[in-house]
């Protein structure tokens, strides 16, 4: 939701530079996710693109954390023309078959999901915030005013379903493709947390790194899940450094990526 990038700071950091704004993906936040549509990171990005059309924006970065990543990534993709760049925090690139994708998924089945998103599941989500904090956070503190704010709303029914139905969404990539991002040829910035528990986003994060050519990489020692809200100068950090990049293609003609060549260092100013 748009409001954890402006409880984390990065909004305002980034603003004093340039425009910015920040979208509740479908079913966040305050936006709503109507049924009866296919609401995958390709359907979320056409809308993204979309709004940016019609507010007069014809180049854009894009910044996406987690499940967000994906949405960022569906934009280089299908939008390059337009997209000046994209910088990945806490991506989940590349995700195997796994039974907890398939448990987060049933709540979004009809009739028996949808009354267990009514009753207990809210209930039962916010008895575990405190666990779920710490488990995004750590080895990091937890950022108490994000905590504090995302509870009532990550404990929303509407909100359950959205998260259900992408965890569905993330086990069927992994069930039916093998995720390949060789084309992705704008300017890429990739960050993850050296601590992250949710699954192995150093090794995903330098895995994509190898595959896209040219990319930077900045592993945030100390850092979570939570980048973006523990060492959010990391994040502003990568995003001069793409815009940088985006910068000096105009000036050269266009964006070269350059051999990855398999390394996985950091490479930002200030990286870690």
């Amino acid at each position: 939701m748009a409001q954890d990038f402006k409880s984390s700071g990065i909004f305002d950091q980034a603003a004093k530079t340039y425009r910015v704004l920040a979208f509740d993906r479908p079913g966040f936040g305050r936006s709503t996710r109507s049924r009866g549509r296919r609401w995958s990171a390709r359907d979320q990005a056409d809308l993204i693109h979309a709004a940016a059309g019609r507010l007069g924006i014809e180049n854009y970065i894009v910044l996406g954390h987690s499940w967000g990543a994906w949405v960022a990534l569906e934009l280089a993709r299908r939008h390059s023309p337009w997209v000046a760049g994209v910088v990945l925090v806490s991506g989940y690139y590349y995700p195997p078959p796994r039974l907890d994708l398939a448990l987060a998924a049933l709540p979004a089945l009809p009739v028996v999901g949808t009354a267990f998103r009514h009753t207990l599941l809210p209930l039962l989500v916010r008895l575990a915030w405190p666990w779920t904090m710490q488990k995004i956070f750590h080895p990091a503190d937890v950022a108490v005013d994000f905590a504090v704010l995302a509870k009532d709303v990550a404990s929303r029914p509407s909100q359950l379903r959205a998260v259900c139905l992408e965890s569905a969404s993330m086990l069927t990539a992994a069930l039916l493709t093998k995720a390949s991002y060789t084309d992705i040829a704008v300017p890429t910035g990739i960050l993850a947390g050296s601590g992250d528990r949710l699954f192995d986003a150093e090794g995903e994060a330098r895995r994509l790194h190898a595959e896209v050519g040219g990319s930077l990489l900045d592993v945030v020692e100390g850092a979570g899940h939570m980048v973006h809200q523990s060492a959010p100068e990391a994040v502003i950090a990568m995003v001069d450094a793409i815009a940088g990049r985006h910068s000096s293609s105009k000036e050269t003609g266009g964006y070269e990526p350059a051999s990855s060549g398999g390394a996985a260092s950091p490479d930002v100013p200030g990286g870690r």
